[in-house]
């Protein structure tokens, strides 16, 4: 264009002597000017050239404004040339109308005599400028030549020619500055982690980044020339057809500017999730759609292993609570029905703390696999919280088949699990509830059945309650009884009673039970029956537990210190005692504390509760039984234990329920078996006493079948610590042959 359009004749651009630098850099991406090389950038240096030679003068320059770049011929330096072309003041010389200058003798300019480039080495005296006008009219630089010489005139024809230079520069400085654009973007995609690809309308792919190729397994520059659809699963090639078929038409890309999750097929036939960013473009090469790609495998498997863990119980691998409330919410807002049952796993914590959470895990884990082995295909076994699963069985709400379900379960608890050398013994107690009858919500429903499960332990455990609406006002009641018991035992309103026992031959007093009572401020005495469950089945059965002991101790301390015979006396444990671990360092601390010996105290192990021993329970009754503390079996012959139970236990005594004891005289069976364990306790050398004696005759009967020790309100019921002291008094000041008449009497 320059040859044809304005070279003169004989034109030949630069000379040997001749330099081309640029100035200082930062101006529309120019190479740096630190190091001034001597070079043609855009081909400046020629457009320089014909400049010098339309006006046959010895100086070319293209300047930018600000005096950001300058290109120069013919002189090393003009500083500030592109203020010396915007002269200062209110009437400035040498404009023309068209934006050019000329200022034919500098010397003479009253604004520019003294510019450096008139006074400096350049010593300028002529100078002719064109502006470089951008795409809004607006001046980004100037075109000039200058001499050292004045001049009279400078040619109209030169001007023009200089103004289409002048367009030429600019041209070729805005190609410039979009090529260093082109030059930052591609370095840009090169070094970008992400993976970017660029196709044209009809899919071809002109641009892929080292990211984008290394992602799906191509060579450096195999992917140019492909169509787009080599990525494209080929169950999703008439949706991706159809769609750039919509945006070449014209249409507005739906994809564009959102992230979407798809699927991408690599080089070598494996699918691959990735999020997909589009856009697109219209240039005068036609349509251009551009997408930034991530690979999404991690984030996926990262947000797999979330919903996993959101959704399932991390040490037993069943799912948890949040999935049960998601299966429940889906089967309500279909309007279908279940039942669920909520399962308290008894012996679990225990193994957790004596053995450790490798062996609970382990022991969770061989549960697991029996319940789900006793479950319908479509069942779900959860893991809610600590000791506590739950069964949910869609499409029933029938209480007998939940009836039935639990059984089964229960039956899956009947022999003990092995886990490595450890023979483990859990039980379990079940609640149920339904859906819709139990509740409109989930969680509803989950309160609903654990009511029912708190229920189904009051009552001893091994057994199945469903839920009744009636259970959520007596939870109501039971929490707000809690509550005044805390209260209670702040305030000490808790206080032991001590019920005697006897030796039937002597009718002497041989020990005491401890008892619990409570002295209400409105209601009176207060019998443990109406208390008692509530403090077993919270935290403060701990608390309270371990203040018997304290209490007893002191009480028979008290006693002995007045001069009183006091007997062994009798402390009943609660489940909580047992599973703390600890129970036999507190009874030592207690006896320590107030002087007594090891053979005074006697603590009383139901058979509910230990029905399943394990060395957290086992190793503090042996250390205190090998101590001297004596370990009664109470209410014996009412739950499940086995005589293998017995002989697991370090026991000193075996207490008759007094359910036995009241029909003795009218059903052989209960006098076979009273007879029974009075045989067994003699053939395991232990003492037994028998309750709840009420009358001569049954006391006869029982002495007549070899039972020495009796306890009941034939002989007293539980006394005040006063009233009992005095009991003791009077036994201590009578021979051993007081009538049992007159002991009754004194009381």
């Amino acid at each position: 264009m320059l040859d044809d359009a304005i070279r003169p004749t004989g034109a030949a651009g630069p000379t040997d002597r001749d330099t081309v630098a640029t100035a200082p850099a930062g101006c529309l991406g120019m190479a740096s000017a630190d190091t001034c090389e001597p070079r043609d950038t855009f081909g400046l240096g020629r457009l320089l050239g014909f400049a010098a030679d339309i006006a046959d003068t010895p100086i070319a320059a293209i300047s930018l404004l600000g005096g950001n770049r300058e290109w120069l011929r013919g002189c090393a330096s003009l500083p500030g040339l592109t203020d010396f072309a915007h002269a200062r003041g209110a009437c400035p010389h040498g404009i023309e109308a068209d934006g050019a200058v000329i200022v034919h003798d500098a010397l003479a300019d009253p604004l520019r005599r003294t510019h450096a480039v008139v006074t400096g080495e350049a010593g300028i005296r002529f100078y002719a400028g064109v502006p470089l006008l951008g795409p809004k009219g607006d001046i980004l630089g100037w075109l000039s030549v200058a001499d050292r010489l004045p001049r009279a005139a400078f040619p109209g024809r030169a001007r023009t020619r200089l103004k289409r230079l002048a367009r030429i520069a600019t041209e070729r400085l805005e190609a410039g500055r979009a090529g260093a654009v082109r030059d930052h973007a591609h370095s840009f995609m090169g070094a970008s982690q992400f993976a970017m690809l660029i196709s044209d309308g009809v899919g071809t792919i002109r641009l892929a980044n080292p990211a984008c190729e290394r992602m799906l397994g191509y060579e450096p520059g195999a992917m140019l020339g492909l169509n787009v659809r080599v990525i494209v699963p080929a169950r999703f090639h008439g949706p991706h057809t159809a769609g750039m078929a919509a945006m070449v038409a014209g249409g507005t890309p739906r994809l564009a500017g959102k992230s979407v999750e798809v699927t991408a097929v690599k080089r070598d036939g494996t699918e691959l999730p990735i999020e997909l960013s589009l856009s697109s473009w219209r240039s005068e090469a036609g349509l251009a759609i551009g997408a930034v790609i991530r690979d999404s495998s991690e984030r996926r498997n990262r947000d797999a292993r979330l919903l996993r863990l959101a959704h399932q119980d991390p040490r037993s691998g069943l799912p948890n609570r949040n999935r049960v409330v998601e299966e429940l919410g889906a089967i309500q807002a279909g309007g279908g029905e279940a039942t669920v049952l909520a399962l308290g796993v008894e012996g679990l914590r225990g193994a957790n703390d004596s053995l450790g959470y490798a062996i609970g895990d382990a022991l969770l884990e061989a549960l697991s696999v029996r319940l789900t082995a006793r479950l319908d295909a479509g069942a779900l076994l959860a893991r809610i919280q600590g000791d506590e699963l739950a069964v949910l069985l869609p499409g029933r709400a029938d209480p007998l088949a939940a009836q039935a379900c639990a059984q089964a379960l229960v039956s899956a608890f009947a022999e003990p699990i092995q886990v490595g050398d450890h023979p483990l013994h859990v039980g379990v107690a079940i609640g149920a509830a339904l859906v819709p009858n139990h509740g409109s919500e989930a969680e509803e429903v989950l309160a609903s059945a654990d009511l029912a499960l708190h229920q189904a332990r009051r009552d001893g455990g091994r057994c199945f309650r469903l839920f009744e609406p009636a259970m959520r006002s007596a939870e109501a009641a039971r929490r707000d009884l809690l509550d005044r018991l805390r209260i209670a035992v702040e305030l000490g309103e808790l206080e032991l009673h001590y019920q005697p026992q006897v030796d039937i031959e002597t009718g002497r007093i041989c020990g005491s039970e401890a008892l619990i009572r409570w002295r209400h401020p409105e209601r009176g005495l207060l019998l443990p029956g109406e208390f008692l469950p509530a403090i077993e089945a919270s935290v403060l059965a701990l608390s309270v537990g371990w203040w018997t002991i304290d209490e007893a101790c002191r009480q028979t301390a008290a006693w002995r210190a007045s001069g009183l015979p006091a007997a062994r006396v009798a402390v009943n444990l609660f489940g909580a005692q047992l599973r703390a671990g600890t129970l036999d360092a507190v009874v030592a601390e207690a006896l320590e504390r107030h002087g007594l010996a090891p053979a005074d105290i006697e603590i009383e192990v139901t058979e509910t509760t230990a029905l399943r021993p394990d060395d957290t329970m086992l190793r503090p009754l042996r250390n205190l039984h090998a101590s001297g503390v004596g370990i009664a079996f109470d209410d014996f012959g009412t739950g499940f234990a086995s005589l293998s139970t017995l002989k697991n236990f370090p026991l000193t005594k075996l207490k008759i329920d007094r359910s036995f004891v009241r029909d003795l005289l009218t059903d052989p069976f209960d006098a076979a078996i009273v007879k029974g364990m009075l045989d067994i306790g003699r053939g395991l050398d232990l003492h037994v006493i028998a309750e709840g004696i009420k009358t001569a005759e049954q006391e006869a009967a029982l002495r007549d079948m070899g039972c020495r020790l009796a306890q009941g309100f034939r002989y007293g019921k539980a006394l005040e610590p006063h009233v009992f002291a005095s009991r003791l008094a009077a036994d201590a000041g009578h021979p051993a042959a007081l009538p049992l008449a007159d002991l009754r009497q004194a009381s």
